[in-house]
C-alpha cells in the first residue's frame, strides 16, 4: 500500500485528469508491463517481428479493458457437482468496426477474446488538397443500430478520422453512448477535439501523449 502522499498525488492527478477529459476518457493503469510495451512500440530500433508481438499484446489489454466497458446482466449457472454460482454474462448485441487500415491490427484481439463476434469497417482517406476526412467504404452488421460498437483505431493524432468514423455510424442509426472506441495511443489535441464532438462516447486507451507512434501502421503491416 502506497504512503498518505502517494495515494494524495495519485488523487490529485486522477481528478486533474477528469477536470481536463471528463469521465469518458479511460486509460489502461499505468504499470510498468504497459510501460515497457509502450516504449518498446516507440522506440525506433524495435525490429518489425517484435513490434508486432509487443504491439499485439499491448492491443490484447486494451481490447480486455474495453470489454469491461460493455453492459453485463447477472446470471445464476449450475456447476459440475451440482452447486449454483451467482455470475456475470455479456448483454447480447456487441460487434466491433476498425478503421481501415491500421485499425485491422485490432481485430485479431477482439476475436481472441469474443469468439465469432461480427466486425465491419471504415475505411477513411483525407482529401489530398483540402485534407478534409471523407469516407471511402463502410461495411456493417445489418442490425448494428441495436448493438453496442467497439471501434478501433490505434494511433489518434488529431482525432478527424475517428470523428467523421463516428458520424458516420450515427447516420446508420447507432447511439453516441453505445459507442466504445478502443484506441493505443491518443494525443491531449485528439481527446478534447473527440470528447468535444461526442461527450457520451466512451474512449479508452493506453495512453496520452503530445507524440503520437505516427508509424504504427506502417510498422506493424511492414509497408515502412
Amino acid at each position: 500500500m502506497g504512503s498518505v502522499e502517494e495515494i494524495s498525488k495519485f488523487n490529485e492527478q486522477k481528478h486533474e485528469f477528469l477536470d481536463e477529459y471528463g469521465p469518458n476518457l479511460k486509460t489502461l493503469p499505468v504499470t510498468d508491463q504497459v510501460k515497457e510495451l509502450q516504449t518498446i512500440i516507440r522506440d525506433r530500433n524495435t525490429t518489425r517481428s517484435d513490434f508486432k508481438f509487443y504491439a499485439d499484446r499491448l492491443i490484447r489489454l486494451v481490447i480486455e479493458e474495453s470489454l469491461n466497458q460493455l453492459p453485463f446482466t447477472k446470471c445464476v449457472i449450475t456447476t459440475p457437482t451440482g452447486s449454483y454460482y451467482n455470475g456475470l454474462k455479456y448483454e447480447r448485441g456487441n460487434c466491433g468496426v476498425s478503421i481501415v487500415r491500421s485499425g485491422e491490427a485490432m481485430e485479431q484481439g477482439l476475436r481472441d477474446c469474443c469468439r465469432s463476434i461480427r466486425i465491419g469497417k471504415i475505411l477513411v482517406e483525407s482529401d489530398a488538397d483540402t485534407h478534409e476526412a471523407r469516407v471511402v467504404y463502410a461495411r456493417f452488421p445489418e442490425d448494428i443500430a441495436a448493438r453496442k460498437v467497439l471501434l478501433m483505431y490505434p494511433i489518434m493524432s488529431t482525432g478527424n478520422t475517428v470523428i467523421k468514423s463516428v458520424t458516420v455510424l450515427m447516420e446508420h442509426n447507432v447511439l453516441e453512448e453505445n459507442i466504445i472506441l478502443s484506441n493505443l495511443f491518443c494525443t491531449p489535441f485528439a481527446a478534447k477535439s473527440i470528447i468535444s464532438a461526442f461527450p457520451q462516447m466512451t474512449i479508452l486507451t493506453s495512453e496520452v501523449h503530445p507524440v503520437a507512434p505516427n508509424h504504427f501502421g506502417q510498422k506493424y503491416f511492414g509497408t515502412d
